[in-house]
């Protein structure tokens, strides 16, 4: 019989599931959000839901800030900026400049 790696947990939801980190995100609840806007669906989960900590939901709140402002948020890796700058790019806009 397979061991199943990390604890079970169960979310408010029902789901059962297991997980090796702290990290509170229920997989199936995640799969089923959908982004308040678009170009949060072409960056990664923990990057998506960093932003959306942070209430930066349009491209515009995200061109106010710098590379390095953006870097320091939880969830945001280097792999993030290229995505995100395509999409200011996509719209006429830049990363705010340091």
């Amino acid at each position: 019989m397979a061991k199943r790696q990390g604890t079970l947990r169960i979310c408010p939801q029902g789901h059962r599931y297991y997980k090796s980190s702290s990290c509170p995100v229920c997989p199936f609840c995640e799969k089923g959000r959908m982004p308040p806007t678009d170009f949060l669906t072409r960056v990664s989960a923990p990057a998506r839901r960093a932003l959306e900590r942070e209430n930066i939901l349009t491209l515009e709140q995200l061109a106010s800030l710098t590379e390095k402002e953006i870097l320091k948020l939880h969830g945001i890796g280097p792999r993030a900026i290229p995505a995100l700058r395509k999409e200011l790019a996509d719209q006429g806009l830049n990363f705010k400049r340091s």
